[in-house]
């Protein structure tokens, strides 16, 4: 697999947890973590992209490469535009987006995205999904759904639950008929190319009333490749109960080293 660059934004502001990339997590701040999970993939370059320097300077000890980048970026993939524009990288380059708040991201999964967006040159951006075995998280608005293409290619991308099974949800809609649901899994390689017209958009139609940034790709045409996930993918820190759960679970970790 030729080379590609892992990027994680790390913004300081957040609604709910304030400064997290560096609440502490056994002993370290969480955006090491997630640097180590990234540093331990297949990635040629591992760059942590911040706003702010009190994350710069907690990873320039561990030898991370830092980029200062602006402070209003709306959304991670805006913030990796503007790496992609510093670092003057050819229309090519893959990029994955290594979200700061996913400690235990497994390396396997930023190796997979990217090899997958590298196996579709027709693709701008790659994905991963897994299957959904339950209604309850088919129904919840707050799990993302998708459905592709033979291809693998996304068609859509809904918090609704999609594909709708006319037959089974009308007589029994707490079960599942069949495999064909699938959850995104928020984990994106893109080609700098596209980064670089994506800044210059604004939130499509479909974008604004889900919520979902990746609907911005498909309004203007760009392809996206979806995967299915070669292992689960641990849920990130959103919450304090969240933050809590790994901590529990990486000082089990460090405690048996």
């Amino acid at each position: 697999m030729q080379d590609f660059i892992a990027v994680i934004p790390a913004r300081f502001a957040s609604t709910r947890l304030p400064g997290k990339p560096l609440l502490d997590i056994a002993g370290e701040p969480m955006v090491a973590h997630v640097w180590r999970r990234a540093a331990a993939s297949a990635a040629g370059r591992v760059v942590v992209a911040t706003d702010d320097s009190r994350i710069r300077e907690a990873l320039l000890p561990l030898g991370a490469e830092v980029v200062m980048t602006r402070d209003d970026h709306p959304s991670g993939t805006d913030r990796l535009a503007e790496v992609a524009e510093r670092l003057g990288l050819d229309d090519e380059a893959v990029l994955v987006n290594v979200q700061g708040d996913e400690p235990l991201l497994p390396a396997t999964l930023i190796d997979q995205v990217a090899a997958r967006l590298m196996d579709d040159v027709g693709a701008s951006i790659a994905t991963l999904a897994e299957p959904i075995g339950d209604v309850e998280t088919l129904f919840n608005p707050n799990v993302v759904k998708v459905v592709r293409a033979l291809s693998g290619r996304a068609l859509y991308f809904s918090r609704a639950p999609i594909p709708w099974d006319r037959e089974a949800f009308a007589a029994r809609p707490e079960l599942l008929g069949t495999d064909a649901w699938l959850r995104h899994i928020g984990l994106y390689a893109y080609r700098a190319s596209f980064l670089a017209e994506y800044r210059h958009w604004a939130p499509s139609p479909l974008e604004q009333l889900e919520q979902l940034e990746q609907l911005r790709a498909l309004h203007h045409g760009h392809a996206i490749q979806v995967a299915l996930s070669r292992e689960p993918h641990p849920a990130g820190v959103d919450t304090a109960e969240d933050l809590d759960r790994v901590r529990r679970i990486l000082g089990r970790e460090e405690g048996e080293r």
